[in-house]
């Protein structure tokens, strides 16, 4: 299994974190991420790259949040030891209840493990104060990414 030098299990009384395939990563990115889109649209190039992470938050074996890291650099950011948080994403009956925290923070850790010095990410304008509550900070304008909306450059320090 790939990334077996990170911890691959969390768990807390009511929810576990756990490192899951990016075909396992659909079920919550189709309904959240690509809503009306064809399932196809779930699938991000560098999905099945030996470097990349994917996490899956659990209500008991029910996977009901998902976010993945892409090692990839940012020609904005000047740190080379970058990740990219891509796909994060809390099935609506579970978003409010601190979850998308708890698995971002989790990649944190795990990055921080890793050597990774910056997380970034192309923010969806209702995601900006969600990843400011989070320490993300913007950088530059807005832009528009196809068929998907506007979208902020965020960065986070590790």
């Amino acid at each position: 299994m790939k990334n077996t030098k990170i911890k691959k299990i969390i768990s807390t009384s009511s929810y576990t974190i756990k490192i899951i395939s990016s075909k396992e990563t659909y079920s919550v990115r189709h309904p959240v991420l690509r809503i009306g889109k064809p399932i196809e649209s779930c699938v991000f190039n560098g999905d099945d790259l030996e470097t990349t992470i994917h996490l899956g938050i659990f209500a008991k074996e029910n996977l009901i949040g998902i976010c993945s890291f892409f090692k990839n650099t940012n020609p904005n950011i000047p740190e080379k030891q970058q990740f990219q948080l891509r796909g994060m994403a809390i099935l609506k009956p579970y978003q409010g209840k601190g979850l998308g925290k708890i698995i971002l923070k989790h990649g944190e850790t795990l990055l921080k493990d890793k050597n990774a010095k910056i997380i970034w990410c192309n923010a969806r304008e209702n995601a900006v104060n969600f990843y400011k509550k989070n320490r993300y900070q913007i950088i530059g304008e807005s832009f528009n990414i196809k068929d998907i909306g506007l979208h902020f450059l965020m960065y986070k320090v590790l």
